[in-house]
């Protein structure tokens, strides 16, 4: 398919040919959603921790006599029960990675593009360069085409002043084309790419 490139400013900068196999399926949500999940999975620290009756520092001395006190029948003053104790089947450090096949994390990338495509939030720019960091005025340009909530996926390198005048402003994540997620793409509402990106995801998935 056939889609027009802007520049920054918005003028028209020709078009480009984009992949129906990449930009052009039907997307399923349950693709992405399991894509996502296993992203979320695999980003958790897992450093959450509880201390269990055996590592509580108490005493772990009978309370008090078996029989003969009219009370029920107590052991240690670690259980879980009582205030101070240890508790009773606490998170522990772990992983929470489980495995997704890289087939269907690339299908997932794919079905990401083409979700935005068929939602009309894609826009593609010939490059992603800004003359000086200065955040005030890729903030005017970004106004100009009506983008508040945006990612955007350079090529293998990265303009230095882009990155760095765009890294202030809120809702705007810059990303090189190997960073490229289903996450992030579905989190913000706009996906602008550059011509070096397009050229690099069709040269990925031939």
């Amino acid at each position: 398919m056939e889609f027009n490139v802007k520049t920054l400013e918005g003028k028209d900068a020709g078009k480009v040919a984009l992949s129906d196999e990449i930009f052009g399926l039907d997307p399923r949500e349950d693709i992405l959603a399991r894509m996502v999940r296993w992203q979320l999975a695999k980003k958790q620290q897992g450093t959450h921790k509880t201390k269990g009756r055996a590592e509580v520092s108490r005493t772990g001395a009978k309370m008090y006599k078996q029989k003969g006190t009219g009370r029920a029948r107590h052991h240690s003053a670690r259980a879980p029960q009582f205030r101070g104790g240890g508790k009773a089947h606490g998170p522990v450090v772990r992983s929470h990675e489980h495995d997704l096949p890289k087939k269907v994390r690339a299908l997932a990338l794919r079905h990401a593009l083409s979700a935005k495509m068929k939602a009309e939030d894609i826009i593609i720019v010939d490059n992603l360069v800004a003359a000086e960091a200065k955040t005030k005025a890729l903030a005017g340009s970004f106004a100009s085409l009506g983008l508040t909530n945006v990612l955007f996926i350079g090529g293998v390198e990265l303009d230095s002043n882009f990155k760095l005048a765009a890294q202030n402003i809120p809702n705007v994540d810059v990303l090189p084309v190997q960073g490229i997620n289903v996450y992030d793409i579905l989190r913000r509402g706009k996906l602008v790419l550059s011509k070096a990106a397009v050229e690099a995801l069709e040269e990925r998935f031939k």
